[in-house]
This record gives structure tokens, sequence and C-alpha cells, in this order.
């Protein structure tokens, strides 16, 4: 099992950018899929990006395309996720998570392990 920590959420004011960051503490890569969901109170969990550990398909939804970017980096055992233009929307708890996506890469019951997740909060 591995156990995923992120890092790197915080304050930020309407068109910034963050970059967050997933470490793992072992090989992620026996797992299909990593991903980034995001979460408001009161909300379920939405992907934000999801990508393939094999060859790094990035898979986005609407929200976000053109403005996120997810990456790994195999040799770190870590994954990122850059943002950029960030609006208020944006605001959540943001969780990275490794899965084996059988039915597809943006659902939440796809994943069987999550980090506790680090919050990004953006400001009008």
């Amino acid at each position: 099992q591995v156990q995923l920590q992120e890092s790197g959420g915080g304050s930020v004011q309407t068109g910034g950018s963050l970059t967050l960051s997933c470490q793992s503490d072992n090989n992620p890569y026996n797992y299909y899929c990593m991903a980034w969901f995001r979460q408001v109170p009161g909300n379920e969990r939405e992907a934000v990006a999801a990508i393939t550990t094999a060859d790094s398909t990035p898979t986005y939804p609407d929200s976000v395309k053109g403005r996120f970017a997810i990456s790994l980096d195999k040799l770190r055992n870590m994954m990122y996720l850059q943002m950029n233009s960030l609006a208020p929307e944006d605001t959540g708890m943001y969780y990275c998570a490794a899965g084996y996506c059988l039915q597809g890469m943006l659902q939440p019951q796809e994943y069987n392990r999550w980090g506790r997740g680090t919050q990004v909060t953006v400001s009008s």
C-alpha cells in the first residue's frame, strides 16, 4: 500500500497560480492511474485532473482544461498539479489519489488510495 501526501496549497488571488505536489512513500505506479480531486464542504469530490501512470496521458474535465496541468516524476515518486488562472470556484480541499480506473479516470470510486488533502483558497 502506498501513502500519499499533498503539499503546496495556500491562498491566492483570482488569476494567480499554484503548484500542488503529491509525494508517495512507495512506488505508486502499480496503479493504473493517479488523479487530483477537489472537494468543498457539502459537495462530493470532483476530479480536476487524472493521468495514466504507464504513459502519462492526462485527462481533464472541461472546467479546468487549458488552466490545469497534471504531471508525474517517476524518479521521485511525485505527482504535480500546475494550476493557472485560478478563480474563486477553484477553492477547495485538493486530494491526490491512486487507483485502477477500470470504469474511467474521473470518478472518485475508481481510486483506492487517498492523501489527506491540501487547502486551496482563491479570493476575488
